[in-house]
């Protein structure tokens, strides 16, 4: 018996990294999964070639679970679409959605091009957005029906998105804007039986690789290897399970066994009165506005 007998899943960027590792441990503990992958290059190039989601499918099938391939484009809203119609096409239902296709462009804003920003845009949010959308339908119609519904969103957000990154400009807001679109999800969608929670990975993947360099993300033989992608997707088998009804709205940095529960932007300091400030008032009030902040630009340094 597995925590998710009887679910059906879908994972975007299922072929390769984090999101295979999902679709992974989505199979082992019993649900069946639509294998998302466009089959396209760490930079967006390319969307021939889907057989890393084929190998997906053939090790979940080799391993005794069920799954299927689709190589539709979820940046675009027939993509999008068209994952969810072949999950609830193939095996009769959808109840988890895990969104984590992406691609990098990574330069400074001075150097970044239009379509940099575009593309980035495109496959993180817009991608996020199609699926949601589409998948939300689904379960609102269920809801509406008198079913029982118990739907999962799993958003893929970045440290990146929370506290910003150099030479991230691109990334960084899309994943910012997943994060906030993952609390509108849970607002929205709580009344049909629907979570919506978002994950902050640090792990080994494509896309790790070009920003960590040397030897500290490789794994050590008889250590605990805290880069482990399957790390990350074993905290996404705890949001798909029915007994995390109750965890909606949170974004969770997860790094090795280190799991964070991030809380929503709050005032970290504050002045009031009850008349409008003047420039110059609050220049003289500047060191009560920002006492106890060491510095306006967040940063990683908690882990």
């Amino acid at each position: 018996m597995g925590l998710l007998d009887g679910k059906v899943a879908v994972v975007t960027g299922a072929g390769r990294g984090i999101g295979r590792e999902e679709a992974l441990v989505l199979a082992g503990e019993g649900a069946r999964v639509v294998v998302n992958d466009l089959g396209a290059g760490l930079h967006g190039e390319g969307s021939a070639d889907v057989h890393p989601a084929e190998e997906v499918v053939a090790l979940i099938k080799k391993n005794g679970g069920d799954a299927v391939v689709n190589g539709d484009d979820i940046s675009t809203w027939a993509g999008g679409k068209g994952v969810v119609d072949q999950a609830v096409d193939t095996f009769g239902s959808l109840d988890i959605l895990v969104n984590n296709a992406g691609i990098l462009r990574d330069k400074m804003m001075f150097n970044m091009d239009e379509s940099d920003w575009d593309e980035v845009i495109r496959v993180h949010l817009k991608g996020h957005f199609a699926a949601s959308h589409h998948a939300s339908v689904y379960w609102r119609n269920r809801s509406k029906a008198g079913e029982e519904v118990t739907g999962r969103i799993i958003n893929t957000s970045s440290e990146a998105g929370l506290f910003g990154n150099a030479g991230q400009a691109n990334y960084a807001a899309a994943k910012a804007g997943i994060a906030s679109l993952t609390w509108v999800e849970a607002r929205e969608l709580g009344r049909y039986g629907v979570t919506a929670n978002a994950i902050a990975p640090r792990a080994r993947t494509r896309m790790t690789e070009t920003i960590f360099s040397g030897d500290g993300m490789t794994a050590k033989a008889g250590e605990f290897d805290v880069w482990d992608p399957r790390n990350i997707a074993n905290v996404v088998g705890f949001l798909a399970a029915p007994s995390s009804q109750d965890v909606t709205g949170q974004i969770f940095v997860v790094f090795g066994a280190s799991i964070y529960a991030m809380s929503a932007f709050k005032a970290a300091g504050q002045v009031t009165r009850d008349s409008a400030w003047t420039p110059e008032e609050l220049v003289a009030a500047k060191g009560e506005l920002f006492k106890g902040i060491s510095s306006g630009v967040p940063d990683f340094s908690f882990i």
